[in-house]
């Protein structure tokens, strides 16, 4: 009969002293250390590792734990819609661990708080960016008040209170120190976290309860299926064709592909750079669609002046179908029919998003903007001073724009996701919307090149009816 267990947490794993080697482990993570002459886990095996010794009837001296139950709940209570009351009880089904799939704007952020309530844990919301992190802490501190303690852990900050927000970087970083003073973790959008670094994030951390938030969990290399060991199953599930239109909680919407040709010359110069740059691929065996494709090109084509200029090559072809001269002359057309509307103008690289911005007088945002910057170029097209911003990658995740309700893809990838976080940048509902009308998503493909299959493969997702 063994005596008692004493459990440790050890950065970012556990020790369990009093069980003698060669014996059975309490779980299948379990690990005998001769280094330290105890078993080791993983501290994210915390709940599963107690569950285990209470079933042998073993006594836990739990000195892990280090978290403590939140002093009060939320001072602001705003009713649940079904779907996030649905959300939080599929959650609660599940042991407090799983991934709950919402569109953007649907109300995920409201589903955690939902949980926070539930668990009333010290709770780690880790977020992708600084700008989710303050909306997160603006969030926090008006459902949960002042009172309760709420850090921040980041961009120069670190404050940890029984609710704090962090990074994925800084989660990282630092979750050896902090992997015991939860009870709860939030990832928002989570499809971040699989991945050898930001996954030591949730491997390193003993909370019990896990709530992963995204719009699009999919990730091209198939990682998502880690989220199921690092956060837990999938446990709910809408997508924006279940929420958007007439009842629904998302504007009604429409995509609209338009399909610009490019001049006699330009498609003369997009077909003689596209030859040099497959020629070049064909040459050398590189097969684009591999996992190593592209990694394979940069590599070969730095080695020889061949090689860069293929490069060349193939970042002219690019720029030619990207930026268009139809397509521009068409945003113009665009953004006189919608003069009354919040236009969002999306391109894939900040170079274009430029060009736009010089050619329309509209303010850019890049990953260059400022902070400051940024959300006064927002808070003016919220208030209509401003009638379009143009727009690289920055604005695809996660930052509220909910005055917003026409899109213009100009260009980009053909990333499902990326396309989709697009679209829900203009579905939020807004009572001075469009006048009733549904929200607009114009996609501008250069016909005949490489843009007419890009778009194809991103619109396969049910976003696009």
């Amino acid at each position: 009969m063994i005596a008692e267990v004493v459990l440790a947490f050890a950065g970012g794993t556990l020790e369990l002293r009093g069980l003698a080697a060669g014996g059975s482990p309490p779980t299948p993570d379990c690990r005998w250390d001769p280094r330290s002459a105890c078993y080791r886990a993983p501290a994210a095996a915390y709940a599963d590792l107690l569950r285990a010794l209470g079933r042998q009837s073993i006594p836990v001296d739990d000195r892990a734990r280090g978290y403590q139950p939140l002093p009060d709940g939320p001072r602001v209570h705003l009713p649940p819609r079904p779907y996030q009351a649905e959300a939080l009880a599929a959650w609660r089904a599940m042991r407090g661990r799983g991934v709950v799939v919402l569109p953007t704007g649907a109300g995920k952020t409201l589903v955690a708080c939902l949980a926070i309530d539930d668990k009333r844990r010290a709770t780690l919301v880790v977020t992708p960016t600084l700008d989710l992190v303050r909306q997160w802490y603006d969030v926090l501190r008006a459902t949960f008040g002042a009172a309760v303690g709420i850090g921040v852990v980041g961009g120069g900050d670190f404050d940890v209170q029984p609710l704090t927000v962090t990074t994925y970087d800084s989660a990282y970083l630092h979750m050896d120190h902090l992997g015991r003073r939860f009870g709860l973790l939030v990832f928002d959008e989570c499809h971040h976290l699989p991945g050898a670094a930001y996954a030591l994030a949730a491997q390193s951390s003993l909370a019990p309860y896990r709530l992963g938030l995204t719009a699009t969990p999919e990730r091209a290399d198939g990682r998502h299926v880690e989220l199921d060991h690092l956060i837990g199953p999938l446990c709910y599930r809408k997508d924006i064709v279940d929420l958007a239109g007439d009842g629904g909680y998302l504007a009604e919407y429409e995509t609209i592909r338009l399909e610009v040709e490019l001049s006699a010359a330009d498609r003369a110069e997009y077909q003689s750079e596209r030859a040099i740059y497959t020629g070049f691929l064909v040459e050398q065996g590189i097969r684009m669609g591999s996992p190593s494709g592209w990694s394979d090109f940069i590599i070969r084509s730095s080695r020889t002046a061949e090689g860069q200029r293929a490069m060349a090559a193939y970042r002219r072809q690019r720029e030619i179908a990207f930026a268009a001269p139809a397509k521009l002359d068409f945003v113009q057309l665009l953004l006189e029919r919608h003069r009354d509307d919040r236009v969002l103008l999306f391109t894939d690289d900040n170079a274009t998003a430029y060009t736009v911005s010089r050619r329309f007088l509209v303010p850019a945002i890049t990953h260059q903007t400022k902070v400051r910057e940024r959300s006064e170029i927002l808070a003016r097209l919220a208030d209509g001073r401003y009638g379009a911003v143009a727009t690289s990658k920055v604005l695809n995740e996660g930052v509220d724009i909910p005055q917003a309700n026409v899109a213009v893809v100009i260009s980009g990838s053909g990333s499902v996701r990326e396309h989709v976080q697009r679209l829900g940048r203009i579905l939020r509902r807004h009572a001075s919307k469009s006048g009733g009308r549904p929200a607009l998503l114009y996609e501008l493909v250069t016909a005949a090149t490489t843009e007419t299959s890009t778009s194809d493969r991103r619109r396969e997702h049910s976003a696009y009816r």
